[in-house]
C-alpha cells in the first residue's frame, strides 16, 4: 500500500510541471520550473535527493550531472527529449554555481 501511495505522489509531482513552456528558459529559471519541485528551490532535496553543497551530486563531474538530467535514472524523468542541449548545459552551470557559491 505504501508503495502505491509513493508512486501516486511521484506521478503527481512529475505531472505538476506538464504543459509549462520552457523553450526559452535557462539556468535558475529553468531549474525553478523543471527541478525545484523535486530537488527543492534551494537544492536541499525533497522528493528527489539534495543537489546542493555536500550532496552526492556535488561530487559528480559536469558530464555526469548532464547524463543524469538526460537519462533521468530511477524515478526521475528524462529531459533528453524535452530540453535542448543549451538548456541542459545551463542547468549544469546553475547547479554548479549553487554548489560553489
Amino acid at each position: 500500500m505504501q508503495i502505491r501511495i509513493l508512486v501516486v505522489v511521484m506521478l503527481m509531482a512529475m505531472l505538476a510541471g506538464c504543459g509549462r513552456e520552457t523553450s526559452n528558459v535557462y539556468g535558475g529559471d529553468l531549474f525553478a520550473i523543471t527541478c525545484a519541485r523535486c530537488h527543492g528551490s534551494d537544492l536541499g532535496g525533497g522528493i528527489g535527493p539534495s543537489l546542493g553543497v555536500g550532496s552526492n551530486a556535488a561530487s559528480l563531474t559536469e558530464e555526469q550531472i548532464e547524463g543524469v538530467i538526460r537519462v533521468g535514472p530511477g524515478a526521475m524523468q528524462s529531459f533528453d527529449r524535452t530540453l535542448s542541449d543549451e538548456q541542459i548545459a545551463s542547468l549544469v552551470t546553475y547547479i554548479r554555481s549553487q554548489q560553489n557559491p
